[in-house]
């Protein structure tokens, strides 16, 4: 479904009279690329430049546009962090990606804010800068691509640098789904067109599942047993994960001797959001079998735009599936928690009158 048409679905649902006053929304997926993005990097971009309108533009904005866009969708807070494919690439284009975000936030009133990006095909500078954008910039976590770019995970001991530095200061690490590394992408190719190919192998289910299966690996290598103060942030209504949770319970017994089964974990140290899936069948799935403040309004701007995922919100409210309670932690206060940001603290003019 294209862009314009996935909006058009949900036009009647944004003339939906709300059952209480909406409350305000923070978003936690929301990207851009960096001025310094090696180009090679934007071109893998091919699909959603072909079938997004505008996409690449909304990318480099980190201005005007960006906080035109989040009114348009009622966002008071978007939590800003740089598309996929950046983690492949040596620490200075890290650095200079959170140079730029850590000066948007200055300039934004309280309306933005940033999670770090990181080089996570080394291990010791992915660290450093992680714990850099946090002491020195003040962003409030790191989004970080799921694999080296050679298909290389954060399981093993190189990475518990990394990781301590999330668990010390108490700041979640949002894993994102990243392209198919070379050795992964013959997975998704077959007799079909390439374009049908490279959204296989990414957002149309590759990129999902690679994720899910990421957070099980960091569950087997014990890391939460090590760090268990951790908290992971999974997007796009948990990445397949809740769906299957009770035959992972069931079977994870057989890969670790674990401290704590896979759903206590599920349920202590993993978060998820609602990022990019706009239907109310996952949600029902999730709010069945995930604690009610472990669940976080997002977007995946600009790739979806905020204005269908505020159609979405409206139907959720409007479906009975949650109260006013948890409606309003799932839109702001769950976020405000994790990350330890205020609706109250914007300054300026926004949808939801928060100066």
């Amino acid at each position: 479904m294209s862009a314009i048409m996935e909006f058009l679905r949900f036009i009647p649902l944004l003339i939906l009279p709300t059952l209480a006053k909406m409350p305000p929304l923070i978003t936690l997926e929301e990207h851009y690329v960096s001025a310094t993005t090696p180009d090679a990097m934007k071109a893998l971009f091919k699909e959603q430049t072909q079938f997004v309108p505008n996409v690449m533009e909304k990318l480099t904005n980190l201005s005007s546009l960006r906080l035109s866009d989040m009114d348009k969708g009622d966002v008071t807070i978007q939590v800003v962090s740089h598309a996929a494919g950046l983690g492949s690439y040596p620490v200075n284009y890290s650095r200079s990606a959170n140079d730029q975000v850590y000066e948007a936030v200055k300039n934004a009133k309280g309306r933005l804010a940033g999670f770090a990006t990181a080089p996570m095909s080394q291990p010791a500078e992915a660290a450093a800068e992680f714990r850099r954008a946090v002491t020195e910039l003040g962003f409030v976590g790191a989004l970080v691509d799921n694999h080296d770019g050679k298909g290389g995970y954060f399981d093993g001991e190189e990475y518990d640098a990394f990781w301590a530095v999330a668990e010390e200061f108490d700041v979640p690490v949002y894993l994102h789904p990243t392209w198919p590394s070379e050795d992964m992408a013959p997975r998704y190719q077959g007799n079909f067109d390439p374009i049908a190919a490279n959204s296989l192998g990414s957002s149309g289910w590759g990129w999902h599942q690679d994720t899910g299966l990421h957070v099980l690996r960091l569950f087997a290598s014990g890391l939460f047993d090590r760090r268990p103060k951790l908290k992971i942030i999974a997007g796009h209504m948990g990445e397949m994960i809740p769906f299957m949770l009770q035959r992972i319970d069931r079977l994870s017994g057989r890969w670790s001797t674990a401290q704590r089964n896979f759903t206590t974990v599920y349920r202590e140290n993993i978060y998820v959001t609602t990022s990019g899936v706009w239907s109310l069948d996952p949600m029902r799935c999730i709010l069945a079998n995930t604690p009610i403040d472990h669940i976080l309004y997002s977007i995946d701007y600009p790739f979806t735009s905020n204005e269908v995922g505020l159609a979405w919100f409206k139907e959720l409210e409007a479906s009975g599936l949650v109260d006013q309670e948890q409606l309003e932690a799932i839109a702001y206060k769950n976020a405000e928690k994790l990350l330890r940001i205020k609706v109250d603290d914007v300054k300026g003019n926004c949808t939801h009158g928060t100066a």
